[in-house]
């Protein structure tokens, strides 16, 4: 069967965003894409490779993407300014696209050489964004854990709606942030420290 015309592969994965986004990333199948294309479910076949292929791809285009943003909000920033603007960039893009953002932790293959090159990719920004804090090696990777865990774990408990109680989100995240830089301040207060000869 050939590919029908004007069906491609960023028109397929544009509207199964559009599906995770709005109505969630389960309701992303072969059927609804179908539906929304208006096309028959075989057509699709000629551009992914079943629902799992789907999702992989779904998957990779959302880290494209969000690494894609990141890099854009730490171009010609450093320091504590680079650290917010990744930070706000990444909880901007998970509230932005919340499907999307749904399909780059569930679906990603880490065998699959495009997920690694883009978590090769992204951890390699973050540590270019951390430079001044002057972290080596172990510590660096360290910190850049512990940025993913606090970005990850408020933009989930965001999504699920963990967050009850009346109070401005965004403070909360800047505050959640802040701390996470003095933080840094500090390990790169006490690397100073512990490399002066006694």
């Amino acid at each position: 069967m050939s590919p029908r015309i004007g069906l491609d592969l960023p028109t397929i994965l544009q509207a199964a965003v559009e599906i995770a986004d709005t109505r969630g990333l389960e309701e992303v199948t072969l059927a609804s894409l179908a539906q929304k294309l208006a096309v028959r479910s075989p057509s699709l076949y000629n551009h992914v490779n079943g629902l799992s292929g789907l999702r992989s791809k779904l998957a990779v285009h959302g880290l494209e993407q969000l690494l894609h943003v990141m890099t854009q909000a730490v171009v010609g920033r450093s320091g504590d300014d680079a650290v917010r603007e990744l930070g706000k960039a990444y909880v901007a893009f998970a509230r932005a696209h919340p499907g999307l953002y749904d399909a780059t932790l569930r679906a990603p293959d880490p065998q699959d050489e495009e997920v690694r090159r883009l978590a090769g990719e992204t951890v390699d920004l973050v540590v270019r964004a951390l430079q001044a804090y002057e972290l080596k090696d172990d510590a660096a990777l360290h910190a850049v854990r512990g940025l993913r865990s606090l970005l990850h774990g408020f933009s989930s408990l965001e999504q699920r709606g963990g967050f009850g109680l009346p109070l401005d989100l965004d403070v909360s995240f800047r505050l959640l942030l802040d701390t996470f830089l003095a933080g840094l301040h500090e390990m790169k207060r006490r690397a100073k420290t512990e490399s002066k000869p006694t």
